[in-house]
C-alpha cells in the first residue's frame, strides 16, 4: 500500500482549511485519495473530477461501464467512505 499522502494527515492543512472555508475540497481530495487506492490504474483514470457540498458527494466518471458500477454499488461505497471518514460524514454519493 502506498504511503499516506501528507495533506491527509497535516492538522496544519486541516486547520488551515476549516478557516478558509474549504474543508469540503480538502475531505474530496482525501476521498479521491482513497478511490486510487482502493481501484486500479485503468479505472482509476475514468475518474474526472470528486466534489463535496454539505455532505453530499458527486463523483464525475468518464466511463459508462465504471459509472453504471459505481450506481450499482452505491450503497457499498457511501458506507465504505463513512467508515474511512466517521459515520455520517456523507448522506448521499451522486453518480455523474
Amino acid at each position: 500500500m502506498r504511503k499516506k499522502r501528507e495533506f491527509q494527515s497535516s492538522e496544519l492543512v486541516k486547520s488551515f482549511a476549516k478557516i478558509h472555508g474549504f474543508e469540503d475540497k480538502l475531505k474530496a481530495f482525501e476521498v479521491k485519495a482513497l478511490l486510487e487506492d482502493y481501484l486500479d490504474a485503468d479505472l482509476f483514470k475514468e475518474i474526472v473530477q470528486v466534489n463535496l457540498q454539505g455532505k453530499i458527494l458527486s463523483i464525475r466518471i468518464q466511463s459508462p461501464l465504471l459509472k453504471n458500477d459505481f450506481r450499482l454499488r452505491k450503497s457499498f461505497f457511501l458506507k465504505k467512505f463513512n467508515e474511512n471518514f466517521g459515520e455520517s460524514s456523507f448522506e448521499d454519493l451522486i453518480i455523474l
